[in-house]
This record gives structure tokens, C-alpha cells and sequence, in this order.
């Protein structure tokens, strides 16, 4: 064996996602990329805002002695103030810079809370369908990932939550707006849930985190708003990232921010820090976090990819799909035609048309659409979609 089993059994279970991705790259390469719909990365496609570009400039033309030189491992201090003002007003609660912590992406933010928080056979609890590396991650860490079905319009149930909080429950790991479903969490089920977490941590006498994952949190729709998770539950931790809203995914650059009420607030900061540096990540990339420090609160243009939701969700209700039209994120769910999800989404590649079936994401009998794509993706690709929905429901 040249790899541990561990790995061994991770990669026998890789992730949909980049397994279609390969397959993309095998059909562009076959049929030429203008002949292939590819819908199966949430990689953004629209271009950083110019303020990105002029933040860029800046910072580059002014760069110091010493500025591409380690610094602390939770950041400059700058960035970590204009974080933490920014986050202040979101969240409505002061928060300063000594609680926020710059990492590399929401992944890096995530992994230094798991590594953080949990021991050795801890449960982490996360509403499905879920974005498919929480396995690994909590896994990383000696974790268990315990997944719980949302409802039918994948709102959270909050009696399977319940019924899921163990003495080992350790975190509840929430993504909203929710890759693969779009859906955001109501404010009345986050304060449920906090509530919910509270309780069930007097009782098992330990603190139970709710960790947030809000890489999506400005990409929403229809006038939604994202509800602020400090304000219902002390125990809280937010992980993000500037890769969706600015689409600076490559740059990998984002942080971590701890509930200012949190019980434990020192000795968690600290643990954070230290998982920073022992995971490998040291620091945050240095010219990004000086680059964001202005960009706080900016975003690409939203209505974009607004405008890519309703083609497709006019489009595919044309042909007969059912779906929850998505509140935020650029996802959609729908529900295949058949219960064997992996076998329509290998229908749908004959089509040339490539999607993620939705068993990767705890969804079985759906699967995922990421619409960050150009109109003519969309456009080009809704006659094949309704070929392939024809031949099951015909048959």
C-alpha cells in the first residue's frame, strides 16, 4: 500500500464534483468545449468587480519592506480590524479584531475550527443535502460526520436535529445560502437551533459549536437576506471566504470569526491560531489579505447570475423538472425523474450535458445544476434536458 487506508478509502469515495469535472475535460477535449454544457463546478465565471483590480494595483505598487514576510498567524492586524468592523455591522454585535482569524479560504477556516475543536470520535451534525468535503474534513480531525434530511424544500428539521444531538455532538455545521440547494436558514430556525444547542449543552455539560459556512452569504435573491447567527447563539463560529462574492476563488483568502460572547472565547481563539500554523497553512496568503482589507462589503454584480437562475428555472419547468427555485448561491436541486440519480446523471451526459448527482451531496434522487455559467450554457443545453427527462417518463 503506498498510501494509508484512510486515503485509500477517501479516494475510493472522492467527490462527484471533480469527478465530473475530469469527465468535462475528457468530452471538451473529445468534442470541443463549445459542444459541452458543464454545470458541475461552483467555479464563479464572472470577473472580480474593477474595485478588485484597483485594490490589486494599489497594494502591489505600494508594498514595503517586509510585506511579503511572515506575520502572525491570525493575520495582520489591519485586515483582521476591517474584518471584524465590517462583520460588526453584519452581525450587530461588536466584534474585534483579536476574534477574527485570516485563513486560506473557507476550507483552511473550516479545518482550523475542526482541528480546534474536535477529539477523536466527536460528531459533527450537518443538515442534508451538504456540501460533500464536510466528510473529509470533519474526518481530518478524528471527526464523525452525522448528516440529518432537511425538509422537502430542504428547510431544516428541527425534530431530526434534535433527535440527532448525542453527549459526542461536538458542532452543528450549518451552510446557508446552501450548496448544493440554494435554500438559506430562516432566522426563527437558527434561533430554534440555537436554542436547541443550548439546552442540549446544559444537559450533556459541554459546549456544542454552531459553526457557519457563509461563502455565499451575498449571493442571494428576491430581496432575501441571510440571517446573523452571533446574535442567537453564543457558542458560535463563522467561516468564510471571498472567493464567491468578489470571484477570487484561486486566491484563497478568508477567515474565521468567534461569537465575541463565546464562553470559551480565549482558549478556542488560541486553538485556532495554533491549528493555523501545525496544519500547514501558517498564515493567510499576505498580498490577498491586504487586498481585501478596502474590499470589504463589495460584491460582483448579483443580478447576473439572477438573471441565469430564472433562464433555467423557466427553462426546466418547461420540460417538466421539479425544483425549489433557489433563495441564494448558484445551485439548483432538482429532483431526477427516476430514483437512481447517478443513472439519469449519466443519461444527461450523453447529452453532453454534465451535472453532479445528488447521492454526493446526501441528496439521493436529485442533483446538482451550478448555474454559474453563460446564458448560452444554459440556453444550448435545455433541449438535452428535456430529451433525457422525456425518455424516462416515456418509457
Amino acid at each position: 500500500m503506498t498510501v494509508s487506508a484512510n486515503i485509500s478509502d477517501i479516494l475510493s469515495r472522492s467527490s462527484w464534483i471533480r469527478k465530473m469535472f475530469e469527465e468535462g475535460a475528457r468530452l471538451k477535449e473529445k468534442h470541443g468545449a463549445a459542444s459541452v454544457y458543464d454545470f458541475s463546478l461552483g467555479n464563479p465565471y464572472l470577473q472580480p468587480p474593477r474595485s478588485f483590480y484597483d485594490a490589486l494595483e494599489r497594494t502591489v505598487k505600494s508594498s514595503a519592506k517586509g510585506d511579503h514576510a511572515y506575520m502572525p498567524n491570525t493575520g495582520y492586524p489591519h485586515v483582521c480590524k476591517a474584518v471584524a468592523d465590517y462583520l460588526s455591522k453584519e452581525q450587530q454585535k461588536k466584534i474585534s479584531e483579536n476574534e477574527v482569524i485570516m485563513t486560506c479560504g473557507a476550507a483552511g477556516a473550516l479545518n482550523i475550527t475542526l482541528k480546534a475543536i474536535l477529539d477523536p470520535g466527536d460528531e459533527v451534525i450537518t443538515p442534508a443535502p451538504y456540501f460533500v468535503e464536510y466528510n473529509f474534513y470533519a474526518n481530518n480531525h478524528g471527526g464523525l460526520l452525522k448528516a440529518v434530511p432537511t425538509r422537502p424544500d430542504f428547510t431544516l428539521d428541527m425534530e431530526g436535529m434534535a433527535r440527532a444531538v448525542t453527549p459526542k455532538t461536538k458542532a452543528v455545521l450549518i451552510n446557508s445560502p446552501n450548496n448544493p440547494t440554494g435554500q438559506i436558514y430562516s432566522q426563527e430556525s437558527l434561533a430554534g437551533l440555537g436554542k436547541l444547542l443550548k439546552d442540549k449543552g446544559q444537559v450533556y455539560q459541554r459546549t456544542i459549536y454552531l459553526i457557519s459556512d457563509e461563502p455565499y452569504r451575498k449571493i442571494v435573491y428576491d430581496g432575501a437576506a441571510v440571517p446573523a447567527i452571533f446574535s442567537g447563539y453564543n457558542e458560535s463560529i463563522i467561516c468564510s471566504s471571498y472567493s464567491k462574492d468578489i470571484s477570487i476563488p484561486g486566491e484563497r483568502i478568508g477567515f474565521v470569526a468567534v461569537n465575541p460572547d463565546a464562553t470559551f472565547k480565549q482558549t478556542l481563539l488560541g486553538g485556532l491560531g495554533l491549528a493555523n500554523r501545525i496544519l500547514g497553512f501558517v498564515n493567510a496568503p499576505a498580498l490577498m489579505q491586504r487586498v481585501i482589507a478596502s474590499l470589504q462589503g463589495v460584491c460582483v454584480d448579483i443580478s447576473e447570475y439572477a438573471r441565469n437562475r430564472d433562464l433555467l428555472c423557466d427553462g426546466l419547468a418547461d420540460c417538466g423538472y421539479d425544483f425549489v427555485c433557489p433563495s441564494g448561491a448558484f445551485y439548483l436541486f432538482p429532483k431526477a425523474p427516476i430514483a437512481d440519480d447517478v443513472r439519469f446523471v449519466r443519461a444527461l451526459q450523453e447529452e453532453l450535458i454534465l451535472v453532479v448527482p445528488g447521492s454526493g451531496f446526501g441528496g439521493p434522487g436529485h442533483f446538482r445544476i451550478a448555474f454559474c455559467v453563460d446564458d448560452e450554457t444554459i440556453v444550448n443545453a435545455l433541449p438535452g434536458f428535456k430529451r433525457v427527462r422525456q425518455r424516462f417518463t416515456d418509457s
